[in-house]
């Protein structure tokens, strides 16, 4: 049975783990670590991530027939915000076979035994929330430079946005824009759920240890995340089909990343 342990942990006091410096080597070692377990079980880790390049081109084609066109990249792009919170059942994994416990497929969803359940939907929820708003962002950013105006089809978008002032602009705006959103959640993420589910110190506890870790090491962090873009970019040819190899990939090494980021409760 989960308590209600949001703002500390289970003993009611505001933890703050211990944080380490690392280098750029760690976060190579983080990803080889990462495609090792995924390489342990890897048929039972791509039927699980199925559900990745599913969405991604669930998204597409919803966007199409309801024409939102003008919000499709904003939500392939957005979907990444929410990878953090898709890919704890991984990080369940990866715990389970650092233990030396049973890592099959159906332990992802351990995550729901877990006493600090509360304060990972709580994460969730903030998580959401931020790609609502980055949502509400570009659709506006769209407004400003195309008005109320719906493309009647993808290819008369994409040349609108490649091939005019109004849509470089747009574009400049929406990738800077978009860069402090993918910053935000980074930043306050990079650790939050791997915390939770190893620890049940509270929601806020677990954002300021991620905040934290960023600030300590703002070089390698930074780098991990043009990392993670850069593989999800790949991931997503053809079809969003690399996917499901990509993100259980992602989702190990994340967690070897935090075991490196914090400091072991001793």
């Amino acid at each position: 049975m989960t308590a209600f342990h949001v703002m500390a942990g289970a003993d009611h006091t505001f933890t703050r783990p211990a944080i380490r410096k690392i280098g750029i080597a760690d976060l190579v070692d983080a990803l080889r670590m990462g495609l090792d377990d995924f390489s342990e079980k890897p048929s039972h880790y791509v039927f699980l991530c199925l559900m990745y390049p599913i969405a991604g081109i669930a998204l597409a084609i919803w966007s199409t027939d309801q024409n939102l066109l003008p919000l499709l990249f904003p939500l392939m792009s957005g979907f990444a915000l929410l990878g953090p919170l898709a890919a704890i059942g991984l990080y369940e994994i990866s715990r389970r076979r650092e233990k030396g416990l049973d890592t099959s497929w159906s332990h992802a969803f351990d995550v729901r035994f877990s006493s600090a359940l509360p304060s990972i939907i709580v994460a969730g929820l903030m998580l959401f929330g931020l790609f609502i708003v980055w949502l509400f962002v570009a659709r506006n950013i769209y407004f400003i430079y195309f008005g109320d105006g719906v493309p009647p089809t993808l290819p008369s978008f994409v040349s609108s946005v490649l091939t005019t002032r109004e849509g470089m602009a747009m574009m400049l705006w929406g990738d800077l824009i978009g860069f402090v959103f993918a910053l935000v959640a980074l930043a306050t993420t990079v650790v939050t759920f791997q915390l939770l589910l190893d620890r049940d110190i509270g929601v806020v506890a677990a954002i300021d240890a991620s905040i934290r870790a960023t600030l300590t090491n703002p070089v390698p962090i930074a780098v991990w995340g043009l990392i993670v873009a850069a593989l999800l970019v790949i991931g997503t040819i053809p079809i969003f089909a690399g996917l499901a190899v990509v993100m259980p990939i992602l989702g190990h090494a994340s967690w070897h990343l935090y075991r490196k980021l914090i400091v072991t409760e001793s």
